[in-house]
């Protein structure tokens, strides 16, 4: 073998190692463009499937509005149809808006057809007339319209509860699917199909050959679509042999109204930038090493002697995988010296490349370790918070039982504080992964409106006076703090506007009792405990006719422009959520009052310590079936729960609570915590053990859940105790959420 040919196979295999690892880096660059593809493919499905969703929800409270206008509660159905053609005009989203009687025929509808449809056989009709306050929602293709359309009905029924007529607005697919297409730039592919696999909405491009009405049931794309916890994203190749990549939006709500949303694009495609891009790559790594190796041919031809013994020195080691090897100075002029010169940079370089290689593992693997932190903060955020609790429970025992030793029982309030520090921490920690939901919670609501003053002193400006009358020893509210202070503030937008020319505004909060006379603004008694807000002004007030509407949705007084009219219907919503009332009085040129009433807690905590013996009062009677995986937080609450006099059977997850809820005995409360293992959560617990038991009372704890607390219709809104929590707390919930009637 000729000395040139030996210096070559040293080159090359000098060069094989640093070789390799960038081909290696070239194809995990392809492999992370082509996931990057995919997720982003995925991400587009659930946008549009969360997309929809919202419109969902906006067409609820557009219907929530719609159901106590006045123009629709008349048997005129010319003047019905015309009302319904002018709200249909603001939303051109809508292909169609109407009314349907009781028995299933069409009222009237914003298209003015007067035709008569009798829509009985609509699965949404069947569905919503068994509902109360929430929507039914079906894809179909409209009648009156032959369209692709999302159909959305709510029941409007009367105080009694009785079906006075049902509400649809049809979402028109095909527009809401074209916005979405020329947002994706067609590089997307959009497709619609209803839980029995009909297409509602086809894609643009001319690969795809099932037709809007068609049905893919039975094919490999509606198999995967249909799996419930299936894969993201699956390759579907059709007839003539051309590969689709298809991904599905996983969204609940959306599968819930039967409808899943597509999204694909074909695999040439996709893959189509990360090919040429390892192929560009590869081409200048082949075009670079072709370089080197010529150049090493021509030059070992006139290399000689110890030159060529420098040289494969060189190569030796480099093929050793020593990038940090170097020939010496001298070099011999010419071109043997510029080869010795070309390997010295070689390997200056290709040690640069391996400490780049380095540097961009060690940033990956930081990378996946956020993520990771990402997805481990709920959990460790759940186990925090049971150790706080447990922590913060017994400190409070301690104090309770350290009454006597001024020294130990201030080291036992330490323990609470920094307990309570710790879940101000856990809370921080929380807000890095996720925004958490807001909740109602047991306030002071005179607390809350004296943070507010300054805001509401700037809101109203220098022409208006204002006055805060918060009487001391206020009762306790369960309100959510952020929508008490938007409809305060609704409250002092409008007092401001109906005094022009100045005036003088009064904010009063106090306890008050009412009785059988006194009546909200619909007429109806609501006797009981209240916290009362008022909010009063010296404005233009209102007429007898004004006042009568005050309330309904988009009626307003005010130029247009100024006012959506949906200000107090807002107020009136949110404290007849919060299980309140509102009263409102005004009369021309004296100015008006309005007020509203919170229900008062059941059993507020006590503000003044008692005893130790006196702490461990019973406070109930009632069998409370506590169900919590941690052992110690399970301990704990049970051994509160008894001292509250309670009686506790105590599991530590779902299916064993269920056979404890099957057999004889009675059980008044479940108190479960949200996130267990083992498969069921809370929630599914609560909505098993209440079709088990009808009248059975739910509370969740909570040390962090992923996303908010849906709960089963038949139990309403989610009463939720944080942890960690203190003894005043577990017992004010509990007494609040077993005095609320039974649904």
């Amino acid at each position: 073998m000729s000395l040139r040919t030996r210096l070559l196979i040293l080159v090359i295999a000098a060069m094989l190692v640093p070789a390799i690892l960038v081909g290696l880096r070239f194809v995990q660059n392809r492999a992370s463009e082509i996931d990057a593809a995919l997720a982003n493919l995925v991400a587009s499905a659930d946008d549009i499937a969360d997309d929809l969703d919202e419109k969902i929800k906006g067409t609820a409270q557009l219907h929530y509005g719609l159901a106590r206008a006045r123009d629709l509660d008349t048997r005129d159905k010319a003047a019905c149809s015309a009302f319904l053609s002018d709200v249909r005009e603001e939303y051109p989203q809508f292909t169609g808006i109407l009314t349907i009687d009781p028995d299933g025929r069409l009222f009237c509808d914003s298209l003015r057809t007067n035709r008569t449809l009798d829509l009985n056989d609509r699965g949404y009709f069947k569905q919503v007339k068994g509902l109360h306050g929430v929507v039914a929602v079906e894809p179909v293709f409209g009648r009156l319209t032959g369209l692709s359309v999302l159909q959305i009905a709510y029941p409007v029924r009367s105080e009694a509860g009785a079906l006075k007529f049902v509400l649809l607005a049809s979402f028109n697919l095909n527009k809401f699917a074209e916005f979405h297409d020329k947002r994706l730039l067609a590089e997307k592919d959009i497709l619609l199909i209803d839980a029995k696999g009909t297409v509602l909405v086809a894609p643009k491009g001319g690969g795809w050959s099932v037709p809007v009405g068609g049905s893919i049931a039975g094919s490999d794309l509606f198999r995967f679509a249909a799996a419930p916890d299936g894969e993201p994203f699956r390759e579907v190749s059709d007839r003539m042999g051309h590969t689709q990549i298809w991904a599905v939006a996983r969204s609940p709500s959306i599968r819930k109204a039967g409808l899943t949303v597509l999204v694909g694009r074909s695999k040439d495609g996709l893959l189509a930038a990360a090919n040429r891009r390892l192929l560009e790559d590869t081409a200048i790594l082949a075009v670079a090493s072709l370089l080197l190796l010529a150049g090493v041919w021509i030059l070992t031809t006139v290399s000689v002697g110890r030159q060529v013994g420098r040289l494969a020195a060189m190569a030796k080691n480099l093929g050793r995988g020593d990038l940090s090897a170097r020939i010496p100075e001298p070099h011999p002029g010419g071109e043997l010296g510029g080869l010795m010169t070309l390997l010295n940079s070689t390997a200056e370089s290709l040690e640069q490349q391996r400490a780049a290689i380095a540097d961009l593992s060690h940033k990956l693997s930081q990378s996946q370790k956020m993520e990771a932190m990402g997805q481990l903060t709920g959990g460790v955020a759940h186990d925090f918070n049971n150790l706080l609790t447990v922590i913060l429970g017994n400190s409070e025992h301690l104090a309770d039982r350290l009454a006597g030793n001024k020294e130990l029982q201030r080291i036992a309030d330490d323990i609470a504080t920094a307990a309570e520090r710790g879940s101000d921490l856990t809370r921080s920690l929380l807000a890095f992964a996720r925004k958490q939901p807001l909740r109602p919670r047991e306030i002071d609501i005179a607390e809350q409106v004296t943070g507010m003053k300054q805001l509401l002193r700037r809101t109203l400006g220098e022409h208006i006076d204002s006055s805060f009358t918060l009487a001391p020893d206020l009762w306790l509210a369960s309100v959510d703090p952020s929508q008490l202070a938007t409809a305060v503030l609704n409250l002092v937008l409008n007092a401001r506007d109906a005094m022009p020319d100045g005036g003088r505004l009064m904010v009063e909060v106090r306890n008050i009792s009412l009785g059988e006379s006194d009546l909200d603004v619909n007429g109806e008694p609501r006797p009981g405990d209240y916290v009362m807000l008022a909010v009063k002004d010296t404005g233009t007030g209102m007429s007898r006719e004004v006042l009568g509407r005050a309330f309904e949705p988009f009626f307003t007084t005010k130029e247009v422009g100024k006012g959506t009219g949906l200000g107090l219907s807002m107020v009136y919503g949110f404290a007849r959520q919060s299980g309140g009332l509102v009263q409102m009085q005004s009369e021309p040129g004296q100015g008006s009052v309005v007020r509203l009433f919170f229900p008062r807690l059941a059993t507020p905590p006590n503000e003044e310590p008692l005893p130790p013996e006196q702490v461990a009062a019973p406070d109930g009677h009632e069998t409370i079936l506590v169900v919590e995986d941690d052992d110690m937080v399970r301990a704990y609450v049970e051994n509160e729960l008894k001292s509250l006099g309670y009686r506790v059977i105590a599991t530590s997850n779902g299916p064993a609570a269920l056979d404890v809820l099957r057999q004889p005995g009675d059980i008044q409360l479940l108190l479960t915590d949200v996130v267990m293992p083992g498969g069921m959560f809370g929630p599914e617990l609560a909505k098993q053990a209440t079709g088990l038991r009808p009248g059975l009372k739910v509370l969740f704890t909570s040390g962090y859940s992923q996303s908010p607390v849906r709960t089963p219709d038949q139990i309403g809104d989610a009463r939720i105790l944080t942890k960690p929590f203190r003894r005043k707390d577990l017992a004010a919930m509990l007494r609040a959420a077993l005095s609320e009637p039974s649904r």
